[in-house]
């Protein structure tokens, strides 16, 4: 696993609106200091209330606010802005799926995660808190900070409507399913998985079917589609029905003429 896909970063429950107040701002024009300002004011009465630590939990949670929206890493800059972009042209419904992707991209253990979930789901319609997280510690290391960190997970997933709980302590089943239609956002979404995985090409089948999409139904289409709607994407032809989607290396400025 690369040292990119190993970090967990995500440690906090983090709820799908703050990500989204955080996105209007930045869209809005606020700098750094004025979106930090900002996310102190909505978090003050919502988390470490009368906290004065100086790394407290609403100070993690505006770390990775910012890191996903404002502050990306480089290499995830022109995801960042094309996700903007995306939010500012798409119905209100289909921004979870934004933020979805966004967020697995900066944080690949969020995509970790996720497919442990996706796939218990798809194996036996529910999944067992436990389960995951003996799967995400075989992957992660048996480490607390690992387990802590899964537990913050799932408690967003949770707020986030795309898991219920259910009458067992423990087991949760699928919540809210969204289709996603859109060819620009399935283009998009496939390359925000990319760059949360440790190989650089995979089908494009695993990648529409990917159980870190659990939350969503992407349309069917083809790999020509994907990569005339991103230039950033580009195909491997591997047999007649066995597209290999990768990133395209993007030219840096010691390869500009």
């Amino acid at each position: 696993m690369s040292p990119w896909v190993n970090q967990i970063g995500f440690s906090q429950r983090v709820r799908l609106e703050w990500f989204e107040q955080t996105a209007n701002l930045v869209l809005a024009g606020n700098d750094k200091s004025a979106v930090n300002n900002a996310l102190q004011k909505l978090l003050k009465d919502k988390v470490s209330v009368n906290g004065q630590a100086e790394r407290g939990n609403r100070e993690k949670i505006i770390t990775i606010l910012l890191k996903v929206w404002l502050n990306a890493p480089a290499k995830l800059e022109s995801l960042r802005v094309r996700g903007l972009e995306l939010l500012r042209g798409l119905p209100r419904a289909d921004h979870m799926a934004v933020h979805w992707g966004m967020v697995m991209a900066v944080y690949p253990f969020w995509s970790g995660v996720a497919t442990q979930v996706g796939r218990l789901l798809k194996l036996q319609g529910s999944a067992t808190a436990a389960h995951v997280q003996r799967r995400v510690r075989e992957q992660y290391g048996e480490r607390e900070t690992v387990s802590r960190a899964t537990r913050r997970v799932l408690r967003s997933y949770l707020d986030w409507g795309v898991l219920q709980k259910t009458d067992t302590k423990g087991i949760y089943t699928a919540g809210t399913t969204q289709p996603v239609d859109d060819s620009l956002l399935i283009a998009w979404l496939v390359e925000a998985a990319m760059h949360a995985r440790a190989n650089g090409l995979t089908t494009l089948k695993d990648l529409l079917d990917s159980p870190s999409f659990f939350p969503f139904r992407l349309k069917p289409t083809h790999a020509e589609s994907l990569v005339g709607a991103s230039s950033r994407l580009d195909i491997l032809r591997h047999g007649l029905d066995d597209d290999l989607i990768m990133l395209r290396k993007q030219p840096t400025k010691r390869d500009s003429p």
